[in-house]
């Protein structure tokens, strides 16, 4: 069988042979983490044999082991996070320890060529390394910046935990034999402040297939009889600022005195209860509608007929420099959107999008409001959104970087056979890393 990939060192791999890839993910379930199930696919297509170990999802991915497309997922029981710091490292040593349990059974017949694990948290580099002998790779997947995220989470927290979350981002970037970044800031990152060589660190963007996003009819009906239907697609988690859309709204309709709106907001998360309850104490029971999950094609449905789209997450150190799935989804579907001024949000959306400054609800409201009231506008911007996202930013061109980056760390020996001495890691926590 031929090794199919995006460069010469694909093709010059042995015929018979098919690499052996374990994916850990810890924050989410599998398939329902879109960016880890496009990368599985797109792996599997290039005749990897992909495994997965991840946590089971509370109302879907809930079985202990599944096989879709030829892609194995092991699942185990977990749960999220309560009750501040002391409740993630609950979680996490949890996590990890189960992981470990299932990656040492996997691994006893057969090693696998790569691990690939996707943060958060910073602590997969522990299971990368307990399966290194003969030659495994350590490929890091880098979602999140963990201490950012800490930061945005527990604003004026303990600084022992942000100091701690550094230290572990570092041992991660130091123990990894290759990284992918979802963007240039956090590439930079990678090289910065986590001392990675250049030619090691790749972008692979988030990204949408386009498949999966495909303009349709607009449903009138979505407009629950206003003239205007304004959506949020995505997460509901603590940073994701859907409180800030909330207000919005509320400012579009109180002293904006706008009647003519009607607000859904698709998705779900872990602020999911607490955004219903803000809804009816800002009295918006009539205006905001809430999904829930949805289907790609009711999503599409959503999309297609919405007006103005909303991407709220409020600039903080985290959100300025992530890329936020729902920004390139949206363009995808021709959508004009309202964002707060972040900069990884600028260069993503670029003149897609209109930016409202300083996290002001009040701004980013009369923002929806203007785009709400130039349809010609609103046109312009979603041609422009669409077609920076064929050109540049559909999971076609991430996939050919994920191939590509997985020819180049197959190609060279793994780290730990480099001859590299690694800093011990009381030096490591001594360090004093740098934040930007």
């Amino acid at each position: 069988m031929t090794t199919r990939g995006t460069s010469a060192s694909a093709g010059s791999r042995q015929l018979d042979y098919r690499p052996r890839v374990l994916v850990l993910v810890e924050n989410l379930s599998v398939p329902f983490d879109r960016r880890v199930w496009q990368e599985c696919c797109a792996l599997t297509a290039a005749n990897y044999r992909v495994e997965v170990i991840c946590p089971r999802g509370t109302k879907q991915d809930t079985g202990a082991f599944e096989e879709i497309d030829g892609i194995r997922i092991h699942r185990y029981p977990l749960t999220a996070a309560t009750g501040g710091p002391a409740g993630y490292l609950r979680e996490y040593a949890t996590a990890i320890w189960r992981t470990l349990r299932i990656a040492r059974r996997l691994s006893r017949y057969e090693r696998f060529d790569v691990v690939h694990a996707c943060n958060p948290p910073d602590l997969l580099f522990l299971v990368a390394l307990a399966l290194r002998r003969g030659g495994t790779r350590f490929l890091f997947d880098h979602h999140d910046l963990v201490p950012e995220l800490f930061e945005s989470r527990f604003p004026g927290g303990a600084r022992i935990l942000y100091q701690g979350s550094l230290a572990l981002e570092r041992l991660t970037f130091r123990t990894a034999d290759a990284v992918i970044s979802t963007n240039e800031s956090y590439r930079k990152a990678a090289i910065s402040r986590g001392g990675m060589p250049e030619d090691r660190v790749r972008v692979v963007r988030s990204a949408p297939d386009l498949s999966r996003f495909v303009p349709r009819e607009p449903d009138s009906t979505l407009k629950r009889g206003k003239r205007f239907l304004a959506c949020y697609l995505g997460v509901m988690g603590p940073q994701d600022g859907v409180d800030y859309a909330l207000h919005a709204v509320a400012h579009l309709c109180g002293e904006m005195r706008r009647d003519d709106v009607h607000a859904t907001f698709l998705g779900t998360g872990d602020a999911f209860d607490e955004m219903v309850s803000l809804t009816r104490r800002l009295g918006l029971e009539d205006v905001v509608e809430f999904t829930g999950r949805v289907p790609d094609e009711t999503v599409q449905r959503y999309l297609s007929t919405a007006d103005v789209c909303l991407s709220p997450d409020p600039k903080n150190p985290l959100n300025d420099v992530s890329s936020m799935n729902k920004v390139v989804e949206y363009m995808a579907m021709g959508r004009a959107l309202v964002s707060f001024d972040l900069y990884e949000a600028r260069v993503t959306a670029q003149e897609a999008a209109v930016y409202a400054l300083n996290n002001d609800v009040t701004e980013f409201a009369r923002l929806i409001g203007e785009l709400l009231d130039d349809p010609e506008r609103r046109e312009r911007m979603g041609k422009l959104g669409r077609q920076r996202v064929e050109c540049d930013l559909s999971w076609e061109v991430s996939r050919r970087n994920l191939l590509a980056a997985y020819d180049d760390l197959l190609a060279r020996p793994a780290r730990r056979n480099e001859g590299r001495s690694h800093q011990p890691l009381r030096a490591v926590f001594r360090d004093r890393l740098s934040v930007r």
